[in-house]
């Protein structure tokens, strides 16, 4: 069985509270090795604490992520820094920036994910990224910004073909969804089809992004997307590569140690 590593989902999300007991207790036997689990408020943050502390394939992750800057606290950034500080093993994300959002403020989104990549650079942190139609916006706080010595992670990688070598040039990984399988998603498929083999990582972003309905083994009502899908985002992915599957999961594996090996060792083991 090929050890499986989900880059990034919100397994912690209420809107999976129905099967999370049950997907917890099948991911181990389908190969699932870990996950980062992505905190996205203040409000959410204590969730995914509480997950990490009884599931012990979970990566804790904490960030503000750009749809939750309106509503954050004045003292979100000090709630932040006490769950990076106290959860064993905690990392930053999901963090980013979004112009696809009704009502983005960018300014304000760019303050928040520059404090919050800064901040996990001086502690060189894994950083998981979230970006829709900020490209331009995204590539100038990286160039502006320090960024961690271990790289970061640009989830569920929406961007141009041409844009990789310059983010890879930066220390970006990517980390390929099974959304992707959707038809409409041809130029994300080709994306990844080009990447460097060391620069790929595997999500499931559960309970969003969801594979296309025909392709989806494991449905949910809502159009949920169900964290078992971590299998079909390794098979899709292998198949867009062109590569067997074994190969796939033994160089993802490394990938995803390579970025996490210091905040969460366990997933080595």
């Amino acid at each position: 069985m090929n050890p499986l590593f989900d880059a990034h989902n919100h397994l912690h999300n209420p809107r999976l509270d129905g099967i999370r007991e049950s997907a917890v207790a099948s991911l181990a036997s389908q190969g699932l090795r870990a996950a980062v689990v992505n905190g996205t408020s203040e409000s959410d943050w204590p969730l995914v604490e509480a997950l990490s502390k009884r599931v012990p394939w979970v990566i804790p992750s904490f960030g503000l992520h750009p749809w939750k800057v309106p509503a954050r606290s004045a003292a979100w950034r000090e709630t932040l820094l006490g769950f990076l500080e106290n959860v064993s093993g905690a990392v930053v994300g999901e963090i980013g920036l979004d112009r696809w959002i009704e009502g983005h403020d960018i300014a304000a989104q760019t303050e928040c994910f520059e404090w919050q990549l800064t901040l996990a650079t001086e502690r060189n942190l894994p950083v998981s990224i979230h970006c829709i139609q900020a490209w331009g916006a995204l590539w100038d706080s990286l160039k502006r910004c320090p960024l961690p010595a271990r790289g970061f992670l640009i989830h569920a990688y929406g961007g141009s073909a041409e844009m990789l070598p310059g983010f890879v040039r930066l220390g970006a990984y990517f980390s390929f969804s099974p959304y992707f399988l959707h038809p409409r998603k041809a130029a994300q498929r080709e994306a990844f089809a080009a990447m460097p083999k060391e620069r790929i990582l595997v999500e499931t972003d559960a309970p969003d992004l969801a594979p296309p309905t025909e392709r989806n083994p494991n449905p949910l009502p809502g159009g949920l997307n169900h964290p078992a899908n971590i299998v079909l985002s390794y098979e899709g992915l292998a198949d867009v590569r062109g590569i067997p599957l074994d190969e796939l999961a033994a160089q993802v594996a490394e990938n995803f140690r390579r970025w996490t090996a210091t905040s969460f060792p366990s997933a080595c083991e």
